[in-house]
């Protein structure tokens, strides 16, 4: 009879910075089957220095992880989740930290110019 696994799924955030001529910080959610939120950081640390390996980009040292809650992962399922208290009100709050005006990102439904 096999040994059953008790390694969970783990999502982790690593925190990156390209080089010249971007400027930019890449936030970037890798998926690990580990034993702990420890290996899971490990392993996802490890890939990271592979990932910025020949390229003008450097991982920044910061790694978040979550443990995923359900088994199976399908749609739906929460892959990350961080909590932050904060006294902002929401529009402030997601002006402060998630649209700031510097992210590459676009709405739903928007043409392209």
């Amino acid at each position: 009879m096999s040994e059953i696994s008790k390694d969970e799924w783990y999502a982790v955030r690593c925190i990156f910075r390209w080089g010249e001529p971007y400027d930019t910080y890449e936030e970037r959610i890798t998926l690990w089957r580990a034993g702990s939120a420890e290996e899971a950081v490990l392993l996802a640390e490890r890939e990271a220095e592979k990932y910025v390996d020949g390229q003008d980009l450097e991982y920044l040292g910061l790694a978040q992880s979550y443990r995923l809650a359900d088994e199976t992962i399908g749609h739906g399922a929460e892959l990350f989740s961080l909590l932050r208290d904060s006294d902002l009100e929401p529009r402030e709050y997601l002006d402060t930290f998630f649209d700031t005006g510097d992210e590459r990102q676009g709405a739903i439904g928007e043409s392209d110019p």
